[in-house]
């Protein structure tokens, strides 16, 4: 037998040091204590596993080592047993190991059950030397009457390692396993003896399976895994006996142990497809997820879970209420994946049984204070926002108890219910009275800038009737308080300030702030008494309690206030088509324009945080031109009524055809079949023990869902040149992506008329990438060829680089050494299009700290070209809706978002505009959790602005 095929199981490692020679070695194993032939043993480990077996050692090892009863240095003998070289140059087993094999057989034949035990483990593991392993044959067989468990069970495994290599050894394996099985108490011995069967002798272990056929819900969990598994197979050799497996399987959903659950409800559903036995498959997974602790299961199971409800559509309906069982689990994890599974699950038959539910999960995150309460409470209004969208039969009732959420200080909750409610009084005009009689009842409680924007919003488009609109802007004064706003703040210092003043000429003379005061830089101060004073009066102005809207203009919120400006136009506007009262209708527009000029003059003065910025002015003036000319443009009057509600229904209308586009497309996900492919029937070939194929396997493969057709010439791309062509070796490496690993496939030439031993393939990487397996020693024949294939892990999505060297010796063990050239690992691999709404675009564009800035150089004269050149140098999907993107303009501003295989977002937005001349500028800002992927997205950016035609990813 070759050493190049022999396979060491057991890897010793220790730190480099200097060997001592072999004479020392020697000497630690004549003349040393059982201490120090135990460390002289493992460096002889090391150094043979090393590359330096040193063959003059074994007899002294047989001779001083063999002999002890010390079971350390017994179990590193075995070490040494499985690694050193047991052949000579002739492949003819070396003269000492038959005093070897003789030790071993003692071994086997040992009084202490641990060292039999651990001696049958090392069969295992030399499985492939048959000379070694024939003398010893008997004495295994032996061992399986051991009176010890232990010794028994690895006996078993030893026979059935030596049978897998050499059946004609064991002749009669399955007669001696089957009578081995009956007699055996052991639940451990019992598996092993059964799994050995199940592989030897299908028949034999099916004959088991029907003895025991009434006990095996109470048999142990190791051993009802392993006749789960042998029904599997039988079913696929035999169908005949699928009702009765299935019946098994049936008793085992009931099993203690979740493992075996878990197995049985997928085995099940694989022989059978059944409503019942789903829906029995299904209710045992969603209890597995009820009662296991950990929550990586959870998320496995859920998996399964979803993967079922998929297959089998509404049959698993009726248990949509145990699946939300699953929201009591702490974890948020699994509760969004249980929260996917109930809103696939949803029909109009029980959706209100679910929203009902949800309400009252709702309702205890505000009882009850627990960790992620926010982001659960986040995550249950927008489950109900789709279903209320989705059915609308229960859009009235859980509005308004949304609603209640308005006032709530989770930011990012109430942004939730505010676009839910704008979605749903768009699409139900006869929820909207009652919605703005809500809203408007309501706008006293809110407290965030961002939530009034949208409120007010929804009042200006959807308030209609005249009653409406009075009480809509009374309650908006009581939001505001008192105008003109400067006016009243003015009068609240003044009202300070005389109290002050008074308090001032109470004082004794002496307590005046006449002195001067000393800096820290020992200068005087300038600040005289009074006006410190005055600050001290102005501050407790700003500070005292005022109404919510009033004390968001008074911080700097502008925004909100020329929202506020265009809502009060919206409701002006609207209030003047209907009345007939012209006395009224200017009176209220009076009204308006005071409040907007109100917040304009307020901005400019020092009660406010910050002064008001450019575009609100701006915004809210043209609304009070707007109501100062009222009735004299048309054009605008009907821009403020009409074109906004057009445009946010434009927006829905896109939203709803992206999500039904990207749910067409996930059903359509065929791949191209040639012609003259090879048709396989696994019916029709021949059957092995091993061969496990799902008939969910077997579908996807007749309707070739799951086929990846890789293009030739894509794969001659990803082909890397290596070394030159005047190296001793040609090498070029085939680079394939496949997940989280990188393949690569290198192929070596031998350009010379020498053979190359000892050829070494040495890797090493750059970045998160971490190299698998150790390399291997080759020989190549002369103009001989070799493939050799390496597998990287990949950890982050970050810019890798891989480098080497082949190492070889040529002639007269002369060493030589080429030098690889790099292979650069594209991040664009590990990049995919995704998408997010605009919320999740803003929180995290917010929450993300690293950012690139690129800066728009290219020869392009369209924006929109360019948006699409850096969309496919990226791997990024543009979030801008297509309609807001089209038209003649010389300005665009783009968001885009992708997706890394480890679940990092990349966001990036895109703003350029067209000059005078044609050319277009800007740049792009990309922002990432991670530098890496930041820095590498805008090198992509700035590789396609540097090429005169668009990058081609592939």
């Amino acid at each position: 037998m070759a050493t190049s095929d022999s396979s060491c199981y057991t890897v010793v490692f220790e730190s480099a040091a200097e060997m001592p020679s072999a004479a020392e070695l020697r000497s630690g194993l004549e003349k040393g204590s059982d201490e120090v032939k135990i460390d002289t043993l493992r460096k002889i480990i090391v150094s043979t596993i090393n590359g330096n077996p040193q063959p003059t050692l074994m007899m002294p090892i047989i001779q001083f080592v063999m002999p002890s009863r010390n079971k350390q240095l017994k179990k590193l003998l075995h070490f040494y047993w499985e690694v050193c070289p047991k052949y000579d140059e002739n492949g003819k087993l070396k003269q000492e190991m038959i005093l070897v094999v003789n030790a071993i057989r003692n071994d086997l034949q040992h009084p202490n059950e641990y060292i039999r035990g651990a001696t049958l483990r090392f069969l295992q593991k030399i499985a492939k030397d048959q000379e070694l392993l024939e003398p010893l044959i008997p004495t295994c067989r032996a061992c399986l009457e051991h009176r010890h468990s232990y010794v028994r069970k690895n006996a078993v495994f030893a026979l059935y390692s030596i049978y897998r290599e050499f059946e004609h050894l064991i002749p009669d394996a399955a007669e001696l396993m089957y009578t081995f099985l009956i007699a055996e108490s052991d639940s451990s011995c019992k598996r092993n003896a059964f799994v050995f069967l199940a592989h030897c002798a299908m028949p034999k272990a099916v004959e088991y399976i029907a003895s025991i056929y009434d006990s095996i819900g109470n048999l142990d969990e190791a051993l009802q895994m392993s006749i789960i598994e042998v029904i599997r197979l039988d079913c696929k050799n035999d169908p005949s006996q699928r009702p009765k497996y299935i019946r098994c399987i049936f008793e085992l959903l009931n099993a203690s142990s979740h493992a075996v659950k878990y197995e049985a409800a997928t085995t099940l559903t694989t022989l059978t497809q059944n409503p019942a036995a789903v829906k029995a498959a299904a209710s045992c997974l969603i209890n597995l997820v009820i009662k296991e602790s950990d929550n990586n299961v959870k998320l496995i199971v859920l998996d399964r879970l979803d993967n079922l409800r998929s297959k089998h559509g509404h049959v698993l309906d009726s248990l949509i209420m145990d699946v939300l069982q699953v929201l009591s689990s702490a974890d948020i994890e699994v509760r969004r994946k249980a929260m996917s599974i109930v809103l696939s699950m949803t029909s109009s038959r029980n959706v209100e049984e679910v929203v009902l539910f949800l309400k009252k999960q709702l309702q205890k995150t505000q009882e009850v204070e627990f960790e992620k309460a926010s982001e659960y409470r986040q995550l249950l209004i927008q489950s109900i926002h789709v279903m209320a969208v989705k059915f609308s039969e229960v859009a009235a009732s859980v509005v308004h108890a949304l609603m209640e959420f308005l006032g709530d200080s989770n930011n990012p909750s109430a942004l939730d219910v505010v676009a839910f409610v704008r979605e749903v009084v768009e699409k139900f005009p006869n929820l909207r009275s009652t919605i703005c009689e809500k809203l408007i009842a309501t706008l006293g409680e809110i407290k965030s800038g961002k939530v009034f924007r949208g409120v007010l919003w929804i009042l200006g488009e959807y308030v209609e009737t005249i009653a409406d609109i009075q009480s809509a802007m009374q309650e908006i004064r009581k939001v505001i308080g008192e105008v003109p706003i400067l006016a009243s703040e003015q009068r609240l210092l003044d009202e300070a300030g005389g109290d002050a003043e008074e308090e001032e000429k109470d004082k004794p003379k002496a307590e005046g702030g006449g002195r001067p005061k000393v800096l820290a830089d020992g200068t005087y101060a300038t600040e005289t008494a009074f006006t410190s004073v005055a600050a001290a009066r102005l501050e407790a102005v700003k500070s005292a309690s005022k109404p919510p809207l009033r004390t968001l203009i008074l911080g700097g919120d502008f925004f909100t206030g020329s929202v506020l400006s265009s809502a009060l136009t919206k409701l002006v506007l609207r209030f003047d088509e209907q009345t007939n009262d012209k006395a009224a209708a200017n009176m209220l527009r009076a009204e308006a324009m005071l409040i907007m000029t109100s917040i304009i003059r307020v901005g400019q003065s020092k009660f406010v945080t910050v002064q008001i910025d450019e575009d609100s002015s701006e915004r809210i003036m043209n609304c009070i031109q707007t109501l100062s000319e009222l009735g004299s443009q048309p054009v605008v009057h009907e821009t403020f009524l009409e074109d906004t509600r057009k445009a946010f229904t434009k927006m829905l209308t896109a939203q709803e055809k992206r999500a039904a586009e990207k749910k067409e497309s996930e059903k359509k996900k065929e791949a191209a079949i040639q012609v003259d492919d090879l048709l396989s029937f696994r019916q029709f070939a021949k059957k092995a023990a091993d061969d496990v194929i799902d008939y969910d396997e077997d579908v996807g493969r007749a309707t070739g869902a799951g086929e990846v057709h890789e293009d030739f010439m894509s794969n001659l791309s990803r082909i890397t040149q290596l070394t030159g062509f005047s190296d001793p070796i040609y090498a070029e490496a085939y680079v394939k992506m496949n997940g989280f690993d990188i393949l690569l496939d290198v192929l070596l030439v031998n350009q010379t008329a020498n053979t190359l031993q000892n050829l070494c393939l040495d890797f090493a990487t750059l970045g998160d990438l971490k190299i698998v397996e150790r390399p291997a020693t080759y020989t190549i024949a002369p103009h001989g060829f070799q493939s050799i294939k390496a597998t990287i892990k990949v950890s982050s999505t970050e810019t890798g680089v891989i480098f080497g060297s082949i190492l070889w010796e040529g002639p007269n063990m002369s060493e030589a050494c080429v030098i690889l050239s790099d292979i650069h690992i594209d991040i664009m691999d590990y990049i995919k299009p995704a998408y997010c709404n605009e919320a999740q675009f803003r929180s995290m564009w917010t929450e993300f700290e690293w950012e690139n800035r690129v800066n728009v150089n290219n020869s392009l004269t369209d924006p929109r070209e360019y948006l699409k050149q850096v969309m496919k140098a990226t791997n990024m999907s543009c979030l801008t809706p297509e309609g807001a993107t089209s038209g003649d303009c010389d300005f665009l501003s783009a968001n885009m978002y992708a997706r890394s295989l480890f679940g990092e977002d990349a966001l990036a937005n895109l703003s350029v505009e067209r000059t005078e001349n044609g050319t277009i500028t800007g740049h792009v800002r990309i922002r990432s959790k991670t530098q890496g992927i930041a820095l590498s997205l805008g090198d992509r950016i700035t590789m396609a602005q540097k090429d005169s035609k668009p990058i081609t990813v592939v």
